[in-house]
C-alpha cells in the first residue's frame, strides 16, 4: 500500500482546523486535518482541478463558458 504524504495549506499556519492534501499520479486524497484516521475523499486530478476552479471562480475576471473547464458528456 502506498504511502500518502499529507499536506496543509501554509495559509493555515499552525491552527489544526484545515483540509489536508496528498496527491499521487490517480488520485488526490483530501481528509480533515483534526481526523486523521477519519474518511477521506479522493478525486481523480481532472474532477479535483475542476472543483478548484469553481471553487475560487470569485476571484476569476469574468471567464468566459468557453475557458471553463468541463466534465463532459
Amino acid at each position: 500500500m502506498q504511502t500518502l504524504q499529507w499536506q496543509k495549506s501554509t495559509y493555515s499556519g499552525d491552527s489544526s482546523n484545515c483540509l489536508e492534501i496528498a496527491a499521487t499520479p490517480a488520485f488526490i486524497h483530501i481528509r480533515d486535518s483534526k481526523s486523521a484516521e477519519g474518511p477521506q475523499l479522493a478525486f481523480q486530478p481532472p474532477a479535483w482541478s475542476l472543483f478548484i476552479f469553481h471553487a475560487t471562480a470569485d476571484r476569476h475576471p469574468h471567464p468566459s463558458l468557453a475557458a471553463q473547464p468541463s466534465l463532459g458528456a
